[in-house]
């Protein structure tokens, strides 16, 4: 039988004190996942899967290595242990690596408030299979729709706990219930395909399976006949399914590893104005029923809500412990972590400031543009913010949609557009990242 993952976490850090390391953390998650595909009505796949990964890192002076592993054998934790060790003292010394002060570990932490897993139990397969098949029914009964791909219904738990040799521990677990598929509309070379998917912490909070195959029939009916737009300069509107792609791009650009790489287009904007000044983004990791909610971070620091832009001015990186230390800067709680590497950082739940218009309000203000839903590959330079994305949506004449679109490609650059940005007000409360609709005036768009 499997240990408890607190007491691999302190197998593994036995280990590496009788291994001679001067210190170490420690990693183990379990998950368990169930997954039901369905086509034309029938089951086509099921799997179920279960199991334990563990990671250990180690410090020798100020040199480290990190090393992972499923079996969870008391053989196989001792000669991760001896590996590491071993690997660490090959390694190149780095004066950044080390674990936190105890004085700054996350303490007293409210789990139940964050209500990160459903208290429900795993729903039988044949709960799962009802809901793929339903929302097939429901994409198929869409008139246009010529076929849907595999639909797919799943749930799963994932436990994690996190132990250092100086004092910290402690554990978490998160659950999911998600329901997705593609339908496609037409035939031969005018086929066109679209995706709905929803995903939900607490099962009861998952929409209708219906409800979901419907709108993915929709929207792929809706593409029936999709062209290419004129080539020039217009007002791009990014729908709330892509928008949260724009926000990333700033994530990624204030995110400390690109900071100390110097591949970032806001590396010398610290304190200057990124964002309209009437907006703000905010990132909150103790939200209720968020998937990026945490009680605390990869290296065990406790996490804060704070203000990453506010009222358009960027306010800070963000950093782990190792990022913050090449910076001369305090970690700002955004380890990362997994089992088979160090920490790194990351953002977790973000909102950016809603407007008081509705999508629609904007589209009928801009009179002619491109409305986005979908986007395919990237050519973004990390050092300059020069954006190219290939897109496809809906052409906007006289302030309605016109005709759907498709092999186009939309440029410009991100410290100029996100300057430019009018949110509307159609954000998901659901979502980790809650970033509403988002205009853009003045973008490239090369079509036919």
């Amino acid at each position: 039988m499997t240990a408890s993952l607190d007491t691999l976490a302190q197998q593994l850090l036995d280990a590496a004190k009788a291994a001679g390391a001067d210190a170490a953390d420690a990693l183990a998650l379990s998950g368990t996942s169930l997954s039901i595909d369905v086509l034309k009505g029938r089951l086509e796949h099921a799997e179920r899967s279960e199991g334990v990964d563990i990671g250990l890192r180690v410090m020798v002076g100020q040199r480290q290595a990190n090393v992972s592993a499923s079996d969870t054998a008391p053989e196989t934790i001792a000669e991760m242990a001896r590996r590491a060790v071993a690997m660490a003292r090959e390694a190149p010394e780095d004066p950044t690596i080390g674990l936190a002060d105890p004085a700054q570990y996350a303490r007293d932490w409210d789990l139940a408030a964050l209500e990160l897993a459903d208290p429900t139990g795993e729903p039988a397969p044949e709960m799962l299979e009802d809901d793929a098949r339903t929302a097939e029914e429901a994409a198929l009964a869409v008139e246009g729709v010529s076929q849907v791909q595999a639909t797919s219904a799943g749930y799963g738990r994932t436990d994690i706990f996190l132990a250092t040799s100086n004092g910290f521990s402690g554990g978490y677990g998160r659950t999911t219930r998600a329901v997705s598929l593609a339908a496609i509309s037409g035939t031969g070379a005018e086929m066109e395909r679209e995706f709905n998917g929803e995903s939900r912490i607490f099962q009861s909070d998952l929409p209708p399976a219906d409800e979901i195959g419907r709108i993915a029939g929709e929207r792929a009916a809706e593409r029936r006949g999709s062209r290419q737009p004129h080539t020039g300069r217009y007002p791009v509107i990014f729908d709330e399914r892509v928008s949260a792609s724009i926000i990333g791009h700033l994530l990624s650009a204030i995110n400390g590893s690109s900071i100390v790489r110097g591949s970032s287009f806001l590396r010398d904007r610290m304190g200057e104005v990124v964002l309209p000044e009437h907006l703000s983004l905010i990132e909150d990791p103790k939200r209720v029923r968020a998937t990026g909610s945490r009680p605390f971070d990869g290296e065990g620091l406790p996490t804060e809500r704070r203000a990453l832009v506010e009222n358009g001015v960027l306010n800070g990186w963000v950093l782990d412990l190792a990022t913050g230390r090449k910076l001369g800067l305090e970690s700002t709680g955004n380890a990362g972590r997994g089992t088979g590497g160090p920490p790194s950082p990351g953002v977790s739940n973000v909102a950016l400031t809603q407007g008081d218009k509705s999508r629609d309000d904007l589209m009928a203000e801009i009179g002619t543009g491109l409305l986005v839903t979908g986007l395919i590959g990237a050519t973004v330079n990390p050092n300059t913010g020069d954006y190219s994305r290939g897109a496809s949506g809906f052409w906007i004449e006289n302030g309605e949609i016109a005709f759907p679109v498709n092999e186009c490609t939309i440029a410009g650059n991100l410290i100029d557009m996100l300057k430019r940005i009018v949110p509307a007000n159609d954000a998901e409360p659901h979502k980790s990242r809650q970033v509403p609709s988002l205009l853009i005036e003045g973008m490239t768009l090369a079509g036919s």
